[in-house]
């Protein structure tokens, strides 16, 4: 690699490290036969799959020019930093380079807006394409669909890339026209409904035919971003509920807002990202996508802030005594998924388990039950119910976190 290549990417590759909407594969595509790279079994930059292989991906931008003025992004046209634009070329070739000597599985590629939207998706799309047919590169490809692009282009991409993904970025309309006056929520859902109606075409016509093509096999994303807006909580989540619901996205992602541009009055006084509540923010999600959940279970007018203290589950076990404690010899399994200290594979095994005799501590244990959190909640024949014994607001003291543990939730330098 070449000094002008190696700053190239050391710009790109800094500038793409706010994206946080990295995803794992999911995907269906294999090899084909003398290709190189296989998708199926891989998962996303810098984590761990199912079997507990560690995978990484090359996470660049083409371009970090870009033609808006967004007033929370690094790269909006009004700041004054390095920019750099890779060719097409460079980057395939960087690619199939990393691939070979195994630093990477896979491509995450995104872009600033340079010109206009079609120029700038068609770039991307010809990157992809140049990968799969050219060099026969059957692995892992995340591309960005760039609102107002057209809908051929964006087509096109599909059938080439893995995932892809548009970030919506703020949560409400409103102050999305006030950080970006350039976008709008129309803007970014059309590609969004674009491609959750093609991939559920092409899903139906592989079922008739088994060798029609895939389009976005892993399925699209999206990331918002917590703590540039004055956005609540619920606004956040029944939005992402919403994605979940209609658009079937496979993932939302929840960024901290990284003061990067602290001279813009529109944006709030932080000095950190807001970790915790992002963090908070990811518990939520995952139940509602895992725990059967809904988002105004969780949120709602009375409490449209998740509590920084304690978990999304937890409070709301604490909200409503009057469900617990569970018996988790008779209570159905929704109900026990409710539970807090309980997961998902728990309360299969406890569903399960039941039917060969009552559950009992040892069995919750073997389980890897979080007895310390689900002792205040269940019922057993060995444990009487406490929830009756001890008022909500001492069960919050004893679990709440603890000061110093929130304390670690503080933001890496970035520079």
């Amino acid at each position: 690699m070449n000094e002008r290549i190696m700053h190239k990417l050391r710009i790109l590759a800094d500038s793409a490290k706010y994206d946080v909407s990295c995803s794992s594969s999911g995907s269906g595509r294999t090899r084909a036969s003398g290709g190189l790279g296989d998708a199926a079994p891989l998962g996303c930059c810098h984590t761990f799959t199912e079997d507990g292989r560690c995978v990484s991906l090359l996470k660049v931008l083409l371009t970090n020019v870009c033609i808006y003025d967004c007033a929370y992004c690094i790269n909006r046209r009004s700041n004054d930093i390095p920019r750099a634009t890779m060719k097409v070329t460079e980057l395939v070739d960087l690619t199939m380079s990393f691939y070979r000597r195994n630093y990477i599985e896979g491509l995450f590629l995104s872009s600033g807006v340079i010109r206009n939207p079609d120029y700038t998706m068609e770039a991307l799309l010809r990157v992809a394409k140049a990968l799969r047919t050219e060099n026969r590169f059957g692995g892992y490809i995340h591309l960005k669909a760039i609102p107002g692009a057209s809908r051929e282009l964006v087509h096109e991409a599909g059938l080439y890339a893995d995932r892809m993904s548009v970030n919506i970025e703020i949560p409400s309309e409103n102050n999305l026209t006030l950080l970006a006056p350039e976008k709008n929520f129309t803007g970014v859902l059309q590609p969004m409904n674009q491609l959750k109606a093609s991939i559920e075409e092409y899903r139906d016509a592989r079922k008739k035919i088994k060798k029609a093509p895939l389009f976005v096999p892993a399925g699209q994303s999206t990331q918002l971003i917590v703590g540039a807006s004055p956005d609540n909580d619920r606004q956040i989540l029944t939005l992402a509920s919403g994605f979940y619901n209609v658009q079937n996205l496979k993932r939302v992602y929840y960024s901290g807002f990284i003061p990067v541009n602290a001279y813009d009055q529109r944006l709030p006084a932080l000095r950190k990202a807001p970790l915790l509540r992002e963090h908070r923010l990811y518990q939520a999600d995952w139940l509602m996508r895992f725990y059967e959940f809904k988002c105004d279970e969780i949120v709602n007018d009375e409490h449209p802030q998740l509590d920084s203290d304690i978990d999304p589950k937890l409070a709301y076990a604490l909200r409503h005594p009057h469900l617990f404690p569970v018996d988790l010899n008779t209570a159905d399994y929704e109900m026990i998924l409710r539970v807090p200290g309980i997961g998902v594979q728990s309360a299969k095994l406890i569903v399960y388990n039941r039917r060969f005799g009552h559950i009992t501590l040892a069995h919750l244990k073997r389980m890897r039950v979080a007895l310390n959190r689900a002792k205040y909640f269940i019922t057993t024949r060995e444990l009487p119910a406490q929830l009756t014994s001890l008022q909500p607001s001492l069960i919050r003291r004893k679990l709440q976190l603890p000061q110093e543990q929130q304390q670690q939730y503080v933001q890496l330098t970035l520079f």
